[in-house]
């Protein structure tokens, strides 16, 4: 029986080589692989692995008999109909658009290409148990050296060794509100920042906004509590992500009895040609498996990114899964008193693409790439340092006059708390303001908002009486 692991090995070693050679041959790859292209069993295995490159348009040959050469396939797609484009629901610029800033590799490119094109023209996919078996804790990695090491640099906070969980507590407050919202804004969730803190603090539903939304931040902020409560644990324990699943699941399942328990049913995967595990005592396995494997890593970024990539994959839960594998992949950071992966700057779509490219392809390559930008955005707004040292903001400077005039009615106006959000944007369509900048200075008043102080309140040429007059009120 062909060593499944082994054709992993030699297809990612292939693509490799092919990032830095225009083509490739038998004889580099074998070179390059420490094997024997005279050796049957070394020669079948790469045979085996171009093969499977070329069923998935990975790689095409040239040439023929011994002079045959295999080169990447071509990374541009024809061009789309305007019909097939809006069937597929997006265009290739748009996708350019999504990971807009992101630093992709070469197989990250093929790999967007890929998953972009329309759901009737993607391969059905089920669920690979290879894909989680051949991982090997600490021989086996998602992330380069240079990748953990970068990581650690811009997560570290401190060189003296603290107990486990400090720096997560000692920020409680500011994590409960930005993990809580990046991820459920994740969801499709529509409370903005603003109303999120104040939800979270003063338990205070926005207007015109579903009670299910705010159930949704309300279990992040009780599974992210949970997380650190549990930060001196040494083990990722089955019965800590059934819990942190209960916790986030709560008042959503349709069953309420499914919170917190490995699904024994069917579930599948909108917009996406995978299909998950069915069979429940094989599910239970992996998922033990899945425990016991990241226990087993030592580097707590490559722990955070297989949580994050295989408790996705799996679907272990009846709902509710993606939130999950968010949370269980900030355990290993808090347990190091590294930043926390809050998501920031995520765009729902991107993070979609990336989770298709798991999904269908069982190809962490974009979730990777994705998963290092979104981190260093993250280490950014945990980073004392960056924020005295980070260079002026663009947008807040080009529409400096705006936000001032914004906050400064706000405050005079004395707008209650609840009806902040709703007075911004009145005001914003009072401005002169280009559709393409709104949602980011809208984002960007709320910072401000949400930063003021009697300390800094002068900025917005109030009075003191004044400021205390208006926050009295929130």
């Amino acid at each position: 029986m062909p060593d499944r692991k082994k054709t992993n090995r030699i297809e990612t070693l292939i693509l490799d080589l092919l990032d830095r050679e225009p083509e490739v041959s038998i004889r580099l790859i074998a070179r390059a692989g420490d094997m024997s292209e005279d050796d049957g069993a070394d020669r079948k295995a790469i045979q085996r692995a171009l093969v499977s490159l070329k069923k998935k348009n990975r790689i095409v040959p040239k040439g023929s008999g011994r002079s045959r050469v295999y080169v990447l396939a071509e990374e541009e797609p024809a061009t789309p109909s305007a019909e097939e484009g809006a069937a597929a629901g997006n265009t290739e610029a748009d996708d350019r658009s999504s990971f807009q800033g992101i630093e992709l590799s070469s197989q990250s490119k093929r790999l967007l290409l890929t998953v972009s094109g329309a759901l009737n023209e993607r391969t059905p996919a089920g669920y690979d148990q290879d894909f989680l078996r051949s991982y090997e804790p600490n021989k086996t990695f998602y992330l380069s050296s240079e990748q953990r090491q970068q990581l650690f640099e811009i997560g570290r906070v401190e060189a003296v060794e603290r107990p486990a969980g400090t720096y997560a507590r000692n920020i409680l407050g500011r994590l409960l509100i930005d993990l809580s919202w990046n991820s459920s804004r994740l969801e499709g969730n529509t409370y903005s920042l603003l109303e999120t803190k104040r939800l979270i603090e003063l338990g205070e539903t926005a207007i015109d906004k579903n009670a299910a939304e705010a159930q949704m931040i309300l279990n992040h902020k009780e599974a992210i509590e949970y997380i650190v409560e549990c930060a001196d644990e040494q083990r990722i324990t089955a019965h800590e992500i059934c819990s942190i699943h209960a916790l986030l699941s709560e008042n959503l399942l349709g069953d309420p009895a499914a919170s917190g328990k490995v699904r024994t049913i069917r579930v599948e995967i909108g917009g996406s040609t995978y299909l998950p595990l069915e069979n429940p005592q094989l599910l239970r396995e992996c998922f033990d498996l899945f425990v016991e494997k990241v226990n087993a890593i030592t580097d707590p970024f490559e722990q955070s990114l297989f949580s994050l990539v295989q408790l996705s994959y799996m679907q272990a839960f009846q709902d509710v899964n993606k939130r999950t594998s968010r949370l269980v992949a900030n355990v290993p950071l808090v347990r190091a008193n590294l930043k926390p992966l809050a998501f920031t700057d995520v765009d729902q779509g991107t993070y979609v693409k990336a989770l298709l490219g798991v999904y269908e392809n069982t190809d962490v390559s974009l979730m990777r790439d994705l998963f290092v930008w979104a981190y260093n955005r993250s280490a950014q707004r945990y980073s004392a340092i960056q924020q005295a040292m980070g260079e002026p903001n663009l947008l807040k400077l080009r529409y400096r006059a705006a936000i001032h005039d914004i906050v400064r009615t706000i405050i005079l106006e004395k707008v209650p708390g609840n009806h902040v959000v709703e007075r911004i944007r009145d005001l914003m369509a009072g401005q002169d303001i280009p559709e393409d900048a709104g949602e980011d200075l809208f984002s960007l008043i709320e910072m401000e908002i949400i930063s003021l102080h009697e300390g800094n309140a002068a900025r917005y040429k109030v009075r003191p009486s004044e400021f205390e007059a208006w926050k009295s009120l929130q």
